[in-house]
């Protein structure tokens, strides 16, 4: 297992010189089998992470099947690949949305509330202007598994129930982020903590997460509100992991891999947009991110690009301990990243995973719908917001 992640580690050729920002020249680390471990073990989460979504999908109906029967042996195809349907094929949102019309809509349905600053502030962050990714890939997958079952394409309301829920706790979890990280922007315009402050976002955030849990009730089905609520538990258990630091090199990746598999929810496809996320937060600017950049830096958190760029220069480790607090401590960081392979490498890490996650895809019969699955994983990638 060692020697696999260290091939990973070498199929990237390309090495840029490492500079130090200050004087001296930067010394480099080797990766240890540790690190080999502790990504195979993310890879293997990730990929139960699609079958959980499976399960809970498939039994969002009567007709409940072995998970077994996904397994439909077609060609696997690689992110970049064309689609296979041999159907006409549209733009993958085109395609989700037609099974979203009237989302917000239902979901203010859904938070029901007298009191009018707490129903604005519950309804601040459902205002149609999100990328709702997280809802249509759940209703892509839907359709995908119908037709992989009995050609049926007709996404049942328990199934886009799922898709609304999965918006709602969602965005609990950002107002709750909010406040953890003192955010003041967010898709480009204030936070709710920043409009209305932070006690009143927590229990805004509480609202939105227990009108999820009623919807989710209400489907009726004890293996969609196990599955449903683990993720609940995932993103709680990521943010503490979070707020935390390992001082042992190889233990903090392990760390940064385990908490980007959790705050990601139970979607292999959200494990690879988690990396670029981390990757834009180096290359992207404010005005396109709708939040700052160096964000997580300036938060004290050490993300894929820091946790690579600390191989070439290793006087990073002692300011990812004290978490970037020292003045001048941020600047500097950026200015490594920059300089070494980070970025290159975390991006190289999360292609990984776009293999994965369009390999397990490609276990579905052929449809427009699995086609636009695959190509979302190649749009995670590939964009620059």
């Amino acid at each position: 297992m060692a020697s696999s992640w260290w091939r990973w580690r070498r199929c990237c050729s390309w090495r840029p010189p490492a500079r130090s920002p200050g004087s001296g020249s930067p010394g480099r680390a080797g990766l240890s089998g540790l690190r080999a471990a502790t990504a195979a073990a993310a890879a293997a989460r990730a990929q139960m992470s699609y079958f959980n979504l499976v399960k809970s999908l498939t039994s969002a109906f009567p007709n409940m099947y072995s998970i077994s029967r996904f397994h439909h042996m077609t060609p696997a195809v690689c992110c970049c690949s064309k689609t296979r349907s041999g159907e006409k094929y549209t733009d993958p949102f085109n395609l989700g949305w037609r099974d979203l019309k009237g989302l917000y809509e239902d979901i203010r349905k859904e938070l029901f509330i007298s009191t009018t600053e707490l129903k604005e502030m519950c309804e601040y962050y459902f205002d149609g202007k999100g990328k709702a990714f997280r809802p249509i890939i759940v209703v892509l997958m839907a359709r995908a598994c119908n037709i992989h079952h009995n050609n049926s394409r007709n996404v049942q309301a328990s199934q886009r129930a799922i898709a609304l829920i999965a918006e709602m706790i969602h965005t609990a979890s950002l107002v709750h982020d909010d406040v953890i990280d003192d955010a003041s922007s967010r898709r480009g315009k204030h936070t709710v903590n920043k409009i209305w402050g932070e006690k009143k976002a927590v229990l805004a955030g509480d609202l939105i997460l227990s009108a999820a849990s009623i919807a989710l009730a209400r489907i009726g089905n004890t293996a969609v509100v196990s599955i449903l609520t683990q993720v609940i538990e995932d993103l709680v258990r990521g943010e503490f992991l979070q707020l935390g630091s390992k001082e042992n090199e190889n233990e903090r990746f392990a760390h940064y891999l385990e908490k980007t598999f959790k705050k990601t929810a139970s979607l292999i496809a959200n494990s690879c947009k988690a990396l670029i996320d981390d990757v834009l937060d180096f290359t992207s600017c404010s005005d396109r991110m709708g939040k700052p950049t160096s964000a997580d830096l300036k938060l004290g958190l050490a993300t894929g690009p820091v946790l690579f760029a600390c191989q070439q220069f290793p006087e990073m480790n002692a300011m990812i301990m004290r978490r970037f607090s020292s003045p001048g401590d941020v600047d500097r960081a950026r200015q490594y990243v920059l300089q070494s392979d980070g970025v290159q490498q975390t991006t190289y890490l999360a292609q990984r995973y776009c293999r994965e996650a369009v390999r397990e895809i490609s276990k579905l019969r052929p449809s427009p719908e699995r086609d636009a699955l695959i190509q979302l994983s190649e749009i995670v990638l590939t964009r620059d917001k």
